[in-house]
């Protein structure tokens, strides 16, 4: 389960920033997590309250927001939704599509206390 490693990254990154910012405290993470980007949200909710325990961030309220896949189909000229990676344009069945959103995880935003 890769997901316990990235969570224990945005707990470490969580938890410096908290630090930086001279807080006690990390009362709660909002991730970003790509539809395309291989991470499943419930194992990282999963893993969270475990990485987070003992810590700063323990108790920390968790919020992930889902980001659908796109991507610019060159055979057609068109933004696509794209519910696979890799997979055929969805409105002119080509498979030229370079993936524009949803693959990556990000932290969009801490709260410290």
């Amino acid at each position: 389960m890769h997901e316990m490693a990235l969570m224990q990254s945005v707990i470490e990154i969580a938890l410096e920033e908290t630090r930086k910012a001279g807080a006690t405290r990390l009362s709660r993470v909002a991730l970003d997590i790509g539809a395309l980007s291989a991470v499943e949200p419930e194992a990282m909710r999963f893993c969270f309250e475990a990485v987070a325990a003992g810590t700063p961030a323990e108790g920390a309220e968790l919020v992930i927001r889902d980001v659908e896949g796109a991507g610019w189909c060159r055979d057609c000229a068109r933004t696509v939704a794209l519910a696979e990676r890799y997979g055929p344009c969805p409105e002119c069945g080509g498979f030229q599509v370079r993936m524009t959103q949803g693959a990556d995880m990000k932290i969009r935003e801490l709260e410290v206390v």
